[in-house]
C-alpha cells in the first residue's frame, strides 16, 4: 500500500494510535529535542542529546548523540544551538524515528 499523500497529521496520529508506526514530523523531533534542554540554556549538550535519543528509542543513545554532534555541530563547540537544531532534526528524520 502506497503512502496516501492526502493523509494529514490527524490521520497520521490515528494510525499511530492503532499501533502502525508513523514517522515523526520535523516539528515533533524539534519539540522532543528541546524537551531535553534541562538546564534551559538554549543549547543541547551530549548528555541532553543522549537523553533525547533514549526517549526516541535509539538502541545506543550515547553513540547516536555522538553521531548527531558530529553531524549537526557546525561550529565545533560540543553543543547544538538554536541555529544548528535544523541540522539535528534533519539527521534524526533520516534515521526514521517513529511515533508508536
Amino acid at each position: 500500500m502506497g503512502k496516501d499523500k492526502s493523509c494529514d497529521k490527524l490521520c497520521q496520529r490515528k494510525f499511530a494510535q492503532k499501533g502502525v508506526p508513523v514517522p515523526c514530523t520535523a516539528e515533533e523531533l524539534r519539540v522532543a529535542f528541546w524537551r531535553y534542554d534541562t538546564d534551559r540554556d538554549g543549547q543541547l549538550s551530549r548528555k541532553e542529546l543522549k537523553e533525547a535519543f533514549n526517549y526516541l528509542g535509539a538502541s545506543i543513545p550515547g553513540w547516536r548523540a555522538h553521531r548527531a554532534l558530529n553531524h549537526a555541530d557546525k561550529n565545533g563547540d560540543g553543543y547544538i544551538s538554536g541555529k544548528e537544531v535544523d541540522e539535528l532534526v534533519n539527521y534524526a528524520a533520516k534515521l526514521g524515528y517513529v511515533v508508536n
